[in-house]
């Protein structure tokens, strides 16, 4: 059994690899952690992040060898190993400034319509991360507002809602910015259909309810997908907070719109709230749950990197073992400032560039992230664990090859010994205090 440890102890990060017997079980009852390879739970799809314009900036402010690095880093076998990509239509806050693919109320052909934005940063890091990877990412796409012609507000910021009359249109200028993408090398594979809809931001926000939300997706942007022969585009609505994941789950989800939705996405921002992604999973059986968005904000939280770690491993292992299917970070990369973010709502994320000279830091977020991503492999089914102490968080899942891996989240103050049985065998060892620890059982 492989071990990986990490430990985290004035300012540094120590990781340390451990090679463990796994002999014969002979009757440990103490301190114990039972795994049950044999009985599954969901199938889970891989990990990503967000590529925004701020990341795409950020990156072209790497010096070219530190450019090679982050990729491999977040993209390579050796990294995190992130398959899902998530980017926006149009501008979202993390943007240099509010920008669409075109702004003529008049022209309802779409002659002027051009990604010459996305183009500038967005669209040259997805080239390089994907010449990395060696084959396409899992991309969704997700519009944070409409035009503002569009809008009753007349405004990409401060909400407001779509115009009647020009729900076919923006249902139309969804499409055509999938079709653009996928014309220059890039499959859509998934969309959402309104970013955080139940918030009036100072960004580019739009807000649409249960029922607003149901009808475009009804009567306007599912059969424009049809038309334009988008129909492998898989469709999650939400793309909010947690805590009224459930609920818009049951007022959207009907007889009728059940085929058209493949999903529910949901964010962090307003705590835990796993018990959410268990009662939709139950009522809802067969559909996604993709955790689209979280981050340290500063507005809320300060860099301290043990603490936002663990924030990270917490909700990751509470997502999971209450059903999430997929996890997309939010910014993969983010100027040293937290940004740039056109309404200065600056935040962390794995990965900080120091756009001065061209470096980059890897917060701790990162490899408590690559403690999951890099061994959990897509399409690894969760498997039945049982724990001695809530001290301790966890998850274990299959991978396809057979392998078991179990992530251990360890926030005492203390080391914690851990009993390993599996399948009449038994192995301990210590979960060092504040520690993320993952066991590679073969």
């Amino acid at each position: 059994m492989e071990l990986i440890v990490t430990t985290y102890e004035n300012q540094e990060r120590i990781t340390k690899v451990l090679d463990l017997e796994l002999p014969e079980e002979k009757g440990a009852a103490m301190n114990v952690v039972n795994l049950y390879p044999d009985i599954e739970y969901q199938t889970f799809h891989g990990f990503g992040g967000a590529v925004t314009e701020a990341a795409g900036y950020s990156f072209s402010k790497l010096e070219k060898e530190k450019q090679e690095e982050v990729l491999e880093n977040y993209f390579g076998e050796e990294g995190l190993r992130y398959h899902f990509v998530r980017t926006h239509i149009d501008s979202c806050d993390f943007s240099l400034d509010n920008y669409t693919a075109m702004d003529d109320p008049d022209d309802r052909e779409m002659k002027s319509f051009s990604l010459k934005r996305d183009e500038e940063y967005i669209l040259p890091l997805l080239r390089r991360a994907k010449s990395v990877k060696g084959e396409d990412f899992d991309l969704m796409l997700t519009p944070w507002s409409p035009p503002a012609f569009m809008k009753t507000n007349n405004d990409r910021n401060h909400g407001g809602k779509l115009k009647e009359e020009y729900k076919e249109f923006w249902a139309e200028y969804i499409c055509r910015y999938i079709k653009e993408y996928e014309a220059l090398g890039f499959p859509v594979k998934r969309l959402t259909v309104q970013n955080e809809p139940d918030a009036v931001q100072t960004w580019d926000s739009c807000s649409f309810n249960p029922e607003e939300e149901k009808e475009f997706l009804r009567d306007y942007l599912y059969k424009a997908l049809v038309k334009n022969g988008l129909s492998h585009v898989k469709i999650n609505i939400w793309d909010h907070n947690k805590e009224r994941l459930f609920e818009r789950a049951k007022a959207v989800i009907d007889e009728e719109t059940d085929k058209m939705i493949d999903g529910v996405a949901f964010h962090w921002y307003t705590g835990d709230h796993f018990e959410a992604i268990s009662l939709t999973k139950d009522a809802f059986p067969g559909k996604e749950l993709i955790f689209t968005e979280g981050c340290v904000e500063y507005s809320r939280f300060d860099a301290g990197q043990l603490r936002n770690a663990q924030m990270y491993a917490h909700d990751i292992i509470g997502n999971l073992n209450a059903g999430m299917t997929a996890f997309i970070d939010w910014n993969i990369l983010l100027d040293e400032k937290g940004g740039p973010n056109h309404v200065n709502n600056f935040c962390d994320a794995p990965i900080m560039v120091n756009t001065e000279d061209g470096s980059y830091e890897e917060k701790l977020s990162f490899h408590y992230i690559r403690h999951f991503s890099r061994y959990i492999g897509r399409e690894a089914k969760r498997i039945a664990l049982t724990k001695y102490t809530d001290k301790l968080e966890m998850t274990a899942f299959k991978n396809a090859d057979g392998s078991v891996i179990l992530v251990v989240l360890n926030k005492q103050e203390e080391d914690m010994p851990v009993s390993v049985r599996i399948n009449g065998l038994n192995t301990e060892f210590l979960a060092p205090k504040s520690s993320i620890v993952t066991a590679v059982i073969k």
